[in-house]
C-alpha cells in the first residue's frame, strides 16, 4: 500500500497518522491503529458517546441527530422487511433504538464504550458490549451507522455480521465517504478521517468490494446530506478559520451540489442484502 496522505487526531491526542491507500479494494487504511484504541474515545469531546449540548457544535449535532432518527426509521421502514427484530451495531447512547422500539421494532444493540451504554441504560436500554454476548443469533434488521469505520478486524467483523442476518433481512450501512468534494477540499484537516477511530476509509467501490466477498450484494445507495455541512463545519474549526460557520455553510452545500452530478456524497448509506 502507498501513502495517499498524512493526517492528525485534532479532535483527542493530537497525535499524527498516516492513511495508506489499498489499490485493490479502493480504500484509505489508517496507520499505525493503536493496540489500546478505547483511550482515544475517552474524551468529553467524543459526542457519539454523550448526550452533551454544551457548545454550539454539540447542539448542532444533537439537533441534526434528532432530525436523523425519523429518516433513518423510515429508510428501514421503505425496505419492506419480513420481521422487526432489529440489531444496532455501535448503538452509540440508544436513541436510534429508542426511536425504533417506539415503532415497534424488538431491539438489540452492541455498544464497547462503558460510558455510552451507561447513558442508554438511563434511557432504558440496556445495550451488550460485544457480538458473543447477544441474546439472539438472527436479526431481520441490522445497522451499522458511522460505525464500520471504527471496526479493529474488518473482514472477521463483517463475516459476523452478515451471518447474523437473516436469509431474507436486510443490513444498513452509513459511511464516510473519502471521494467527497469536501474530502478534497479540505484534505489531512477533513474531520471524516477522524484518525484513529477511524480505521478505514471506504469509498462507494469498497464497500461493494468488501460485502461481495460475502455473498452479499448492495441493493441501492443513499445520500447523508447532513454530514457534508457537519463534517465542513469541525474541519473548518480544526483549521482555527475564525468563519468556520459560514465557510463550512458554503463548502457543505456546494459539496452537496457537487454530489448531485458525481454521486459522491460526504457519506453514503448502503442497504445490503444476501445474494439468492
Amino acid at each position: 500500500m502507498k501513502l495517499f496522505l498524512k493526517t492528525r487526531d485534532y479532535s483527542v491526542s493530537g497525535e499524527d497518522f498516516e492513511l495508506l491507500y489499498d489499490d485493490n479494494m479502493d480504500m484509505l487504511v489508517t496507520k499505525p491503529q493503536p493496540e489500546n484504541l478505547s483511550v482515544y474515545y475517552n474524551s468529553e469531546v467524543y459526542i457519539s458517546h454523550t448526550d452533551s449540548r454544551a457548545t454550539f457544535t454539540d447542539r448542532l449535532y444533537q439537533w441534526v441527530k434528532h432530525f436523523s432518527l425519523k429518516k433513518k426509521i423510515q429508510l428501514v421502514d421503505n425496505q419492506n422487511v419480513n420481521g422487526n427484530v432489529l440489531l444496532d451495531y455501535g448503538a452509540g447512547t440508544g436513541d436510534f433504538l429508542l426511536k425504533a422500539k417506539s415503532k415497534d421494532y424488538i431491539v438489540s444493540g452492541i455498544e464497547p464504550n462503558q460510558k455510552a451504554r451507561a447513558n442508554a441504560a438511563m434511557k432504558g436500554l440496556q445495550l451488550v458490549k460485544d457480538i458473543s454476548t447477544l441474546d439472539k443469533k438472527s436479526y431481520d434488521v441490522i445497522t451499522l451507522w458511522h460505525v464500520l469505520e471504527h471496526l479493529p478486524n474488518l473482514e472477521k467483523k463483517v463475516e459476523e455480521i452478515c451471518n447474523l442476518l437473516d436469509a431474507n433481512g436486510i443490513l444498513v450501512v452509513a459511511v464516510p465517504n473519502y471521494r467527497s468534494f469536501d474530502a478534497t477540499y479540505y484534505g489531512k484537516y477533513w474531520a471524516a478521517y477522524d484518525v484513529p477511530r477511524h480505521l478505514w476509509h471506504f469509498s462507494k467501490k469498497s464497500i461493494i468490494r468488501l460485502f461481495e466477498k460475502h455473498d452479499m450484494e448492495v441493493l441501492s445507495i443513499k445520500p447523508m446530506i447532513f454530514d457534508a455541512f457537519y463534517v465542513s463545519l469541525l474541519s473548518e474549526k480544526y483549521k482555527q478559520n475564525k468563519l468556520y460557520l459560514v465557510n463550512a455553510f458554503f463548502i457543505g452545500l456546494w459539496s452537496n451540489v457537487k454530489a448531485y452530478f458525481s454521486k459522491e456524497y460526504s457519506s453514503h448509506i448502503y442497504i445490503i442484502k444476501k445474494r439468492n
